[in-house]
């Protein structure tokens, strides 16, 4: 789990870092601040399921992230493709999110797999 954290807590500072580029050199507001809200919602949602009160709790949080990460991706693809950031910005930032997707639903997968044995 920690591995988990300590890409979530990352990959939250590259979200602030960004949004702080996109409104300061780019004046986006609208677009940044959506980034900023579900990318750094991803970890803060994680270090929240820590303290579960059961393994569903745990789950819960865990697909609320997983959806916290789907939706910053979506954003980061609509950043690039609007040309705020450039591809080779987006690729970097967008690998990050795919980790942490590939991460968050095995994850989730084997805490299932837990309940049901």
């Amino acid at each position: 789990m920690s591995i988990l954290v300590d890409k979530s807590y990352k990959f939250a500072i590259r979200i602030v870092k960004l949004s702080a580029y996109l409104t300061k050199e780019k004046k986006e507001f609208i677009l940044s601040k959506q980034l900023l809200r579900s990318g750094t919602a991803i970890g803060a949602l994680i270090a929240e399921a820590q303290y579960a009160q059961s393994k569903a709790d745990f789950i819960n949080k865990m697909y609320i992230s997983l959806k916290e990460a789907n939706e910053s991706r979506y954003w980061i693809r609509l950043l690039t493709d609007c040309g705020y950031i450039t591809e080779k910005m987006s690729k970097s930032i967008f690998n990050d999110v795919e980790a942490l997707i590939k991460m968050l639903t095995s994850t989730i997968n084997t805490t299932k797999e837990k309940i049901n044995d």
